[in-house]
């Protein structure tokens, strides 16, 4: 009888343990997201998808995370996480900044932004480095609030450098300012170019330009707030199970290929 009670109590110990180690699953997990086309929108049925999406779906069904999506605008969103409002944030790349608030976790895909211009002007814009930009007559289109690598981080503090960034909310206003004629270029990633030119009709009116800009690895970035290293862990052995399994890279071949 006292075996079968030692027994008994050791299983318990062992329950609450398990439960202490994998406590991201006790609880559900508010995700922010933003509209961000093909990463993060509505289909035509009202469904939330898109690359970044899919692959979170995919991350958390594995690491056995409940969760719940809520759309706020980016700058918000790292706000909340350094806060512990919001819990996660995807389609993050790393800075020692947002290190201080936020866990990061092995890279799940890779993030490139290429100048694109007119079809046909390249060859006009002599640019070898970002830094060239500073004293020319060439104004670049940004987004608000993404990063676009640490060399243009540095190059922010420049007046020369910022008189030539224009500032805008999202691509659909950086490319409607440059087929009128009032930019020179924008930064984008080219997946993004290439869903955006399929979906109105663009195909054909831009081009790369040959200034290197950024390549980084991408990742989710946990609140310190409502994450611990355990669970970060847990969430990087998912990331790594659905990368050597073939479905994470079968959600990204999806997508670029998409037409």
């Amino acid at each position: 009888m006292i075996r079968n009670i030692n027994i008994i109590c050791i299983i318990f110990s062992l329950i609450i343990i398990n439960g202490f180690c994998n406590n991201a699953n006790s609880k559900e997990f508010t995700v922010g997201w933003e509209l961000w086309y093909p990463y993060q929108f509505h289909n035509k049925k009202d469904e939330l998808t898109g690359i970044d999406i899919e692959i979170f779906n995919l991350i958390s069904d594995q690491a056995g995370m409940d969760i719940s999506y809520v759309e706020l605008p980016w700058q918000r969103h790292l706000l909340y996480i350094k806060v512990g409002k919001i819990d996660v944030a995807f389609g993050a790349s790393y800075s020692e900044e947002r290190e201080k608030t936020g866990y990061f976790t092995v890279p799940y895909r890779t993030e490139q932004v290429k100048l694109f211009v007119l079809k046909g002007r390249a060859k006009n814009i002599k640019l070898i480095s970002l830094a060239d930009l500073r004293n020319t007559d060439f104004l670049i289109g940004v987004e608000n609030g993404y990063y676009y690598g640490e060399e243009y981080e540095k190059l922010t503090h420049d007046e020369t450098f910022k008189a030539q960034i224009n500032v805008v909310t999202d691509i659909e206003q950086n490319v409607k300012m440059l087929l009128k004629g009032h930019l020179d270029g924008f930064f984008a990633d080219p997946i993004t170019m290439k869903s955006f030119e399929e979906k109105y009709q663009l195909e054909g009116k831009f081009e790369v330009h040959p200034l290197p800009i950024y390549k980084s690895n991408i990742h989710i970035m946990l609140s310190k707030k409502s994450f611990n290293k355990q669970q970060l862990e847990n969430i990087n052995k998912a990331i790594l199970d659905v990368k050597a399994n073939g479905k994470l890279d079968k959600i990204i071949n999806k997508w670029s290929n998409k037409q």
